[in-house]
């Protein structure tokens, strides 16, 4: 039987994006907001060693990842990082899962020469890019991913030293370099500008909803940190109890499945029987 619940405000977790182009800062924003979460940072670099660059101004561990940036290496990352007990995984950068060597575009064009198809060699990178969102998703750690921005040159009217008006080229960012839509799995989307201040694109915390740019800094984090603890515990439904409609909460997790007490140990006599569980 299908059953509504009322609608309650739990904890969560933070997913951030910070899109913006090269020399905007996202590192730096990514591990000044991680720093006003608190806790144990990690950051997963792919971008050649940069990450180490602010040793000297934050606390965090880091590891390197190298081509080819398979979605695969993300995920054991994330499941690495989440292991060792840190509570914010940097993700620096994104984009390389999408367009570096050996991520999604690249597999997906090998992919298109080996069928003879660009279009069905959609259906072997889907379920990769697929598991990679269900990866962060699922962390039970906040996940900040950059992700590199499109740049492109637009004509600007500014004053110049004799007080003429003329017309300038400026360098703006644009779409980030990932798959259309990544920026629905985000809470918050940041875009970051080359003056290394922020506007968000997206929100679901309705705490940067001024539409004017700002300087994203420690306290950005803390307001964050505020928001994702306001609420209850968050709990996971046992899935042998939504089976039967009832609710419950989940004690455990064995194999894959949240389970309360009652149905961990029907699965476990089934486990051992091997036939068909009661639950």
């Amino acid at each position: 039987m299908i059953q509504f619940r009322k609608a309650e405000r739990s904890k969560a977790k933070l997913r951030l994006g910070l899109s913006g182009p090269a020399g905007s800062g996202k590192t730096w924003t990514a591990l000044i907001i991680a720093k006003g979460l608190r806790g144990k940072t990690a950051l997963i670099d792919s971008e050649n060693g940069s990450g180490d660059l602010y040793a000297k101004s934050f606390d965090y561990d880091i590891l390197g990842l190298r081509a080819p940036f398979k979605c695969e290496n993300y995920i054991e990352a994330i499941k690495a990082a989440e292991s060792a007990g840190y509570d914010n995984i940097i993700i620096d950068s994104l984009s390389h899962a999408w367009a570096g060597e050996g991520g999604l575009l690249d597999q997906q064009g090998k992919w298109a020469d080996k069928d003879k198809n660009s279009y069905t060699a959609w259906r072997h990178v889907t379920p990769l890019h697929n598991a990679l969102i269900e990866a962060m998703l699922q962390s039970k750690c906040n996940i900040i991913a950059t992700m590199r921005s499109k740049v492109e040159y637009v004509l600007t009217e500014e004053t110049n030293r004799a007080g003429n008006k003329v017309m300038v080229p400026k360098k703006v960012g644009m779409a980030p370099v990932q798959r259309e839509g990544m920026d629905y799995e985000f809470t918050t989307v940041f875009d970051i500008d080359f003056n290394h201040d922020a506007k968000a694109s997206k929100d679901r915390t309705a705490l940067f909803a001024d539409p004017l740019p700002f300087r994203v800094t420690e306290d950005t984090g803390k307001l964050l940190h505020d928001w994702l603890n306001d609420g209850k515990d968050s709990v996971d439904p046992c899935e042998g109890c939504q089976k039967h409609g009832k609710p419950g909460v989940a004690t455990s997790v064995i194999d894959g499945r949240k389970l309360c007490a009652e149905h961990l140990e029907v699965y476990k006599t089934w486990k051992l029987t091997q036939t068909a569980p009661a639950a």
